[in-house]
């Protein structure tokens, strides 16, 4: 698969979903804590207009919190009207922008996820490509994803996703569709009722 190619491709279609809502549907809380759907979606185009000299100024009026620097860009980028923010998102679909410290699977993974946060409490069906799909679950099980993933989330589970073909771990199970392994993998408590097994109380005690 080409990664970057993925992306841009991923960056559009989310940008097409987005384009469509209500201002009802932009103002819904959204599955990452705190925001909206319209606060997500500039999440998303953050990192394709903020610079790493402003990214580290506010780190460090953040005192290094990532979190905090995160979400002060974020609201400063939501600032704008949402239609902008689409507009923008869709132009810059191709840009090849990746974290310091990581490949494309970071920002691939960065929209899978938070277009899985819009559309689940919108109730809005999506069929992701199951490469990609394939390509975070790698990716967020796997060391390089320090940050997405808590610390002991995915310690003595087995994960398995029951529409494709992956699994990680060993001992009691967490079982259910790709995308709510993907969702619960990054924290989202939500995604809990769609998965089953063994595992899911170990699962939901450590998300909490």
């Amino acid at each position: 698969m080409d990664t970057f190619a993925a992306i841009a491709d991923e960056r559009r279609a989310v940008a097409d979903m987005l384009s469509g809502l209500t201002p009802e549907q932009q103002g819904t809380p959204s599955l990452c804590r705190g925001w909206s759907v319209h606060d997500v979606a500039a999440h998303l185009l953050m990192p394709l207009q903020v610079g790493m000299p402003m990214f580290l100024l506010t780190m460090l009026v953040c005192r290094g919190d990532f979190d905090r620097a995160n979400d002060r860009l974020t609201r400063r980028q939501a600032r704008r009207p949402f239609d902008e923010i689409v507009d923008m998102l869709r132009q810059r679909a191709g840009s090849r922008f990746t974290p310091p410290g990581s490949g494309p699977e970071a920002p691939l993974t960065d929209l899978l996820v938070h277009g899985l946060d819009v559309r689940w409490p919108l109730g809005l069906r999506c069929d992701l490509p199951e490469d990609r799909v394939l390509t975070s679950l790698a990716f967020l099980t796997s060391r390089s994803a320090r940050g997405l993933v808590a610390d002991g989330t995915l310690d003595g589970l087995r994960f398995e996703a029951d529409d494709v073909d992956w699994t990680h771990g060993r001992g009691p199970t967490v079982s259910g569709p790709a995308e709510a392994l993907l969702l619960a993998l990054t924290g989202r408590g939500a995604a809990l009722g769609a998965l089953a097994g063994e595992g899911v109380p170990v699962l939901r005690a450590r998300l909490r």
